[in-house]
């Protein structure tokens, strides 16, 4: 049996609306912390690019023959001056050139995604918005946001997002706006609110179930 959650919609003008049900298999789960950060860590993982290099011994090109006599002067006994004991000489066990990523299993991003978002939920701050035409202009998007009463915000968009509306919100400090495709944990709990748009409902719990 299929349960839901109720949460009402909101207008651009923070008019209340129709009245939503919600997957509790997506909204209502108990939050996973530790999941979470698993999947933090490999989204962050991902990301580096793994390029940090030095010159080892292997690299350097230093002088080759003998540096001094073999006794007498109370020195250890080289004969090379690529090692790293010298100035100029190759580093030993620097870092080298390689890959973070490491792989994790579907499901547990799955039931990542499903903790934030039942996080917000729970916490009040998640809001679902209806789909509105823009007049592009960031000043009056701005004082709709603030009569919702949103700051530091994440919108997720269906597969129609306004070019307007883009316009609108380039130029608002802490707004990040994502495709219902490129919604992610990182993103999510990057941000105190989260707002989705009524288009993008759907298509975010047939995602997750």
């Amino acid at each position: 049996m299929e349960l839901k959650l109720k949460i009402k919609s909101l207008s651009i003008n923070n008019k209340s609306g129709k009245e939503i049900n919600l997957n509790e298999q997506v909204f209502g789960i108990k939050p996973r912390v530790d999941i979470i950060a698993r999947v933090i860590r490999w989204q962050l993982a991902k990301r580096r690019l793994g390029n940090h290099s030095v010159q080892t011994r292997s690299n350097v090109k230093m002088t080759t023959a003998k540096m001094y006599k073999q006794k007498g002067t109370g020195k250890a006994r080289h004969g090379s001056g690529s090692v790293s004991q010298f100035r100029g000489g190759g580093m030993a066990h620097g870092p080298v050139v390689h890959s973070h990523y490491h792989s994790l299993n579907k499901k547990v991003r799955k039931l990542g995604l499903k903790s934030v978002l039942s996080n917000k939920f729970k916490s009040g701050k998640l809001f679902i918005l209806e789909t509105f035409k823009s007049d592009g202009k960031t000043s009056s998007l701005k004082k709709n946001l603030n009569k919702i009463g949103v700051d530091n915000v994440l919108i997720i968009s269906g597969n129609n997002l306004d070019d307007k509306f883009i316009k609108a919100a380039a130029n608002i400090r802490n707004l990040d706006i994502l495709s219902h495709h490129g919604l992610n944990v990182y993103d999510v709990v990057k941000k105190d609110n989260l707002i989705i748009m009524d288009d993008a409902l759907q298509l975010v719990e047939e995602r997750l179930l």
